[in-house]
């Protein structure tokens, strides 16, 4: 058990950063607006570990304005998605265990 416990990614020890991981692996680029909304949480929170995702290289940021608005968006990387599902992987090895 603690050798599974050992493979788990750090990147995703908070539930808001799985909660990232897991609306970009289901779409393509994604406007922070709906990820703070559908997360619940305040913009500095979510900030703070959108920054964090993207300084490991699990995501990417696009920047454009849309009706002179600045809109930011992200996408999960090639990496991010293999760190991520080799992350969840790691769950269901507990849960078969």
């Amino acid at each position: 058990m603690k050798e599974i416990l050992s493979s788990l990614n750090k990147s995703f020890d908070s539930r808001v950063r799985v909660g990232i991981m897991s609306i970009l692996l289901r779409s393509n680029w994604v406007d922070f607006t709906t990820i703070r909304n559908t997360l619940g949480a305040t913009d500095g929170n979510i900030s703070n570990h959108l920054s964090a995702l993207q300084k490991h290289n699990m995501i990417k940021t696009k920047k454009e304005f849309v009706s002179n608005r600045p809109k930011t968006s992200y996408k999960i990387t090639r990496q991010g998605i293999r760190k991520f599902t080799d992350h969840l992987s790691v769950f269901e090895k507990l849960l078969s265990s």
